[in-house]
C-alpha cells in the first residue's frame, strides 16, 4: 500500500467542498425567495435532497482527483486530466453563481451544458490514468445530466 500524501489529499477533498461552499453562499439566500417562486417540473426533487447528494458527489470527486494526482503515470496525461478537473469544478461553481446568484435560468442552461462537457472530458482523461477515478465520477455526471434536464425545464417553464 502506498503512503498517503496528506497535502494532495487535503487539496483534493477541500477543493470541491470549498467550491460547493462558495456556491452555497449564492444558493442558500435564493432558495426561499426566488427559487421557491419558480415554476418547476413534476420531477423536481425536494430541496432537502440537494445537500446530501452534493456532499456525496464532492467527496467522490475529491477521491477521484487524489487517485489521479498521485498516480505514477505520464506527466502530460496527468496534467491534462487535472486541468479538465479544475475547469469543470470552476464551471460547477459558476453555475451556482449564475443560476442562483444572478437568478438567470437561461445563462444557467449555458453554464451547466459547458459543465457537463467538461465533466465528460475529465472522465475521459481520468479513465486513461485510473479506472477507479473514472468510476467514482459516474454518479457526478449522472446527477449533472439530471440537473441539466431540470435546469432546461425550469428555464422553459419560466
Amino acid at each position: 500500500m502506498l503512503p498517503i500524501d496528506v497535502k494532495k489529499l487535503s487539496v483534493s477533498l477541500l477543493g470541491p467542498f470549498f467550491a460547493g461552499w462558495i456556491g452555497s453562499l449564492a444558493t442558500m439566500p435564493a432558495i426561499p425567495t426566488w427559487y421557491d417562486a419558480l415554476e418547476k417540473p413534476f420531477f423536481n426533487p425536494p430541496n432537502w435532497v440537494f445537500a446530501p447528494v452534493w456532499t456525496t458527489l464532492y467527496l467522490l470527486m475529491g477521491i477521484a482527483l487524489y487517485l489521479v494526482w498521485t498516480r505514477d503515470t505520464s506527466k502530460r496525461a496527468k496534467k491534462k486530466g487535472l486541468l479538465f478537473f479544475w475547469i469543470q469544478l470552476a464551471c460547477n461553481l459558476l453555475w451556482s453563481l449564475v443560476f442562483f446568484g444572478l437568478k438567470s435560468t437561461g445563462a444557467g442552461v449555458i453554464v451547466i451544458s459547458i459543465l457537463l462537457y467538461y465533466i465528460w472530458l475529465t472522465m475521459q482523461n481520468f479513465k486513461e490514468i485510473s479506472r477507479i477515478s473514472f468510476l467514482l465520477m459516474i454518479p457526478y455526471i449522472l446527477w449533472v445530466s439530471f440537473a441539466t434536464i431540470l435546469t432546461i425545464s425550469i428555464y422553459l417553464l419560466n
